[in-house]
């Protein structure tokens, strides 16, 4: 009786302290220069995570954030055009383009002090192949701040982590946006309860053959590991990982200061 007393009071403390503070993770506060003041890029933004009252409150505190998505029209942001159209914030405006995040090819080399991206990766087939791409336009020193999500607590469930080598694999042999080497194990294990905006089988079949017009499938399965293992290939050194509700697994790391 009394553990459950001090479960439901420390529950009530927790909820009191995300009305008053919002869901920021105190973890991530010393990390805040990194970004404050700064000029930075998100991939497939914008993302409720970086709000003001969210848990990495990045939004209020950059200089300036433009954007990348992969075409002129998404399922989450509908219709977007190149541009200074970039509305991360109601006040707050920065470039947009439309490219791939695997090919930044309209971006110079280190042109920016921080690359963000939350609950973009898992949908690419060569996520190394963008993190890479990601680092070469970071400046020495820049932060790249990357969000995934926890399997475990979403439609993905079923489906087991994927091993680093097949990531590797699929860098080393040029894998493209346009692949499904994946489809059966989602079509089989994604669990359509938690995902209503999929539909029913025969939709979620449809819409997943036009995966590379629409980008719907988690092509790829993170956790931790994975996401330090991703990280460390690609030279970042990873300075900060926590994990946060409802399904978020993060990581922060920065690009070496005397790279060239």
């Amino acid at each position: 009786m009394i553990d459950r007393l001090v479960r439901v009071a420390a529950g009530s403390l927790t909820r009191a302290k995300e009305r008053l503070l919002g869901r920021q993770r105190p973890e991530f506060l010393p990390f805040r220069d990194l970004f404050a003041g700064r000029v930075g890029l998100e991939i497939g933004g914008p993302s409720a995570v970086f709000r003001a009252r969210d848990c990495l409150p990045v939004y209020p505190h950059a200089a300036r954030i433009d954007g990348l998505n992969f075409a002129g029209v998404t399922l989450w942001e509908g219709k977007i055009r190149e541009g200074m159209t970039y509305r991360y914030a109601d006040d707050k405006l920065g470039r947009q383009y439309i490219g791939e995040a695997s090919d930044l090819g309209m971006i110079g080399d280190a042109s920016y002090d921080f690359v963000l991206s939350s609950h973009s990766l898992e949908h690419s087939a060569n996520p190394l192949k963008c993190v890479a791409e990601w680092v070469r336009v970071l400046k020495p020193g820049g932060a790249l701040l990357l969000v995934v999500p926890d399997a475990r607590m979403t439609f993905d469930h079923r489906r087991g982590t994927t091993p680093f080598a097949h990531l590797l694999d699929d860098h080393q042999r040029g894998v493209g946006e346009d692949d499904l080497t994946h489809l059966d194990e989602i079509l089989a294990l994604h669990d359509l309860s938690m995902d209503p905006g999929a539909g029913d089988p025969t939709a979620f079949r449809a819409r997943s053959l036009r995966n590379a017009e629409n980008r719907a499938l988690h092509q790829h399965v993170f956790d931790a590991r994975l996401v330090d293992q991703v990280l460390g290939h690609v030279g970042i050194r990873v300075c900060y990982t926590d994990a946060a509700p409802p399904f978020h697994i993060i990581a922060l790391g920065t690009s070496p200061a005397n790279r060239p």
